[in-house]
């Protein structure tokens, strides 16, 4: 009694077994990072362990495209960071203005969606940067209270977006559903629309039904759908919950494409799978970055959990990573490999051979010891 299962033991011992030959290259290592998001918990009464969507969508989409952020609260400093983004539900009152009025200032980026820029009342935009303006306060449900926002099971408020340019990259140019309803704004002078709401032919009340997943669209564009001031870009929509919700690709592909607007030259690329999470770790003492690569595939087998089950492996991955200053080496660790790499610019290029789970690299920087 008291004593441990020595089964479990094992199995234990085996899993930290492997983080004890790893942690030389885990000691002391802080997370680069290059895009702060705010989370919504400090504005809100979230249940205790329960996390508002927006911050798990927005958690979700920019893992699985190897963007390396911070989740942050208002009290965070922005200046070490080159895009901010504030998930469908951050109010904005006069200070957190101001302060993101001096972070665009210098040089910084925003990327807010939905009621994000909000004053805390909700009566319009405190973030004036953002170049909209509210139009209306959308349709109300049948309790009188607003439909935007809420999930609706049989998407009875859904609408949709028409991407155009450079927004809508990857994407064919058609309507695309937005199963969640968003903003009712209007594009300030000055600003781009880049793109545009089209309605359904109706909401889904008891005066009208449709049969299908969402109303068919209206094939009429109306308000802005996502807009651009210098260096803001808004969406009307909830692009974080909805993409917690559904996971539509073309969320991904419409907020992606509007990081690449502010921030063409990312700090990791890479052409893997999006089930690939890769995070950038610094040793600054020992002049040197850590790159992890992770390719653990969860499933949702039973009723109550995910499960991981089997190792997939991932062949001849090709990185790209901004490098702060001359590279020296790049090493498979812990296996001790030197990996051939080539500089194009101020960016270092290796490929990954083998991801087996969990891979890292040491990138060298110059003065490397």
């Amino acid at each position: 009694r008291g004593r441990i299962e020595p089964y479990v033991y094992k199995l234990v011992g085996q899993v930290y077994a492997e983080v004890e030959e790893k942690e030389p290259w885990c000691q002391g290592a802080q997370p680069v990072s290059e895009i702060a998001v705010f989370t919504p918990e400090e504005f809100t009464s979230a249940s205790a362990g329960i996390l508002p969507d927006a911050i798990k969508g927005a958690n979700r989409l920019l893992e699985e495209a190897a963007q390396q952020f911070d989740i942050i609260d208002s009290a965070t400093d922005l200046a070490p960071y080159r895009l901010v983004i504030l998930p469908d539900t951050i109010p904005v009152d006069t200070a957190l203005a101001a302060k993101l009025d001096q972070y665009l200032a210098h040089g910084g980026k925003i990327i807010a969606t939905f009621e994000s820029g909000l004053n805390p009342e909700g009566t319009g935009f405190g973030l004036a940067a953002l170049g909209v303006t509210m139009a209306s306060e959308g349709p109300r449900q049948l309790d009188g209270h607003p439909a935007r926002g809420e999930f609706f099971p049989a998407n009875d408020y859904a609408e949709y977006i028409l991407p155009s340019s450079e927004i809508g990259r990857g994407l064919p140019p058609t309507e695309h559903v937005m199963y969640i309803r968003g903003m009712d704004v209007h594009a300030q002078d000055g600003s781009e629309v880049l793109a545009q709401i089209v309605p359904s032919y109706f909401d889904r009340t008891w005066e009208h039904f449709c049969s299908h997943r969402h109303t068919p669209s209206a094939g009429l564009p109306g308000n802005p759908a996502i807009v651009r001031n210098g260096n803001a870009i808004y969406f009307s929509s909830p692009i974080f919950t909805t993409y917690e919700k559904m996971a539509p690709l073309w969320c991904k592909r419409l907020l992606l494409n509007a990081i690449d607007l502010l921030l063409p030259d990312a700090l990791v690329r890479h052409d893997g799978p999006s089930t690939l999470l890769v995070t950038l770790n610094e040793q600054s003492a020992l002049n040197r970055q850590i790159l992890h690569l992770l390719h653990y595939i969860p499933e949702r087998r039973g009723q109550q959990f995910d499960v991981i089950e089997d190792v997939i492996p991932v062949y001849d991955i090709a990185l790209s990573v901004r490098a702060p200053s001359g590279v020296e080496s790049v090493t498979a660790v812990p296996q001790g490999e030197p990996v051939p790499f080539t500089m194009r610019g101020d960016r270092v290029e290796f490929v990954a051979p083998k991801v087996d789970g969990h891979q890292m690299f040491v990138i060298g920087l110059a003065g490397s010891f």
